[in-house]
């Protein structure tokens, strides 16, 4: 399985890793590849996923996390910096668990423009 930790919603740069990682996992799937299941995980409320999903076409489930405990479990809610103003938000990272439910890899430098073949090279 794979987890991936996204920021806000419908934001160009979510919107990029995850329209990407569509491909790749529907590759995976036509292929029946590993049997790997793909999450991905955000702060934002149900509904908004929800509208994400269906714009997207996205193949894979998205869970919201607004009470921040699978992000906090993660490791990815975190300080942020921009122009120089601090707030939390998600990292962007993505992570393998295994069968067993250990973690196996980490992705800790998502590249927005090769998150699918990011993923892909871990199997």
């Amino acid at each position: 399985m794979f987890l991936q930790c996204w920021m806000s919603r419908f934001t160009q740069i979510r919107i990029r890793p995850a329209v990407r990682t569509k491909h790749a996992v529907s590759g995976i799937i036509i292929n029946l590849l590993y049997g790997l299941e793909v999450i991905g995980v955000s702060t934002d409320d149900e509904k908004s996923h929800q509208k994400f999903v269906t714009k997207y076409e996205l193949p894979f489930t998205l869970i919201s996390d607004t009470d921040k405990k699978i992000v906090e479990a993660y490791g990815v809610w975190v300080e942020k910096n921009m122009y120089g103003k601090k707030y939390m938000g998600t990292a962007r990272k993505t992570f393998l668990i295994g069968p067993d439910g250990t973690l196996k890899k980490i992705i800790e430098k998502v590249d927005t423009k090769n998150s699918s073949q990011q993923v892909l090279d871990l199997v």
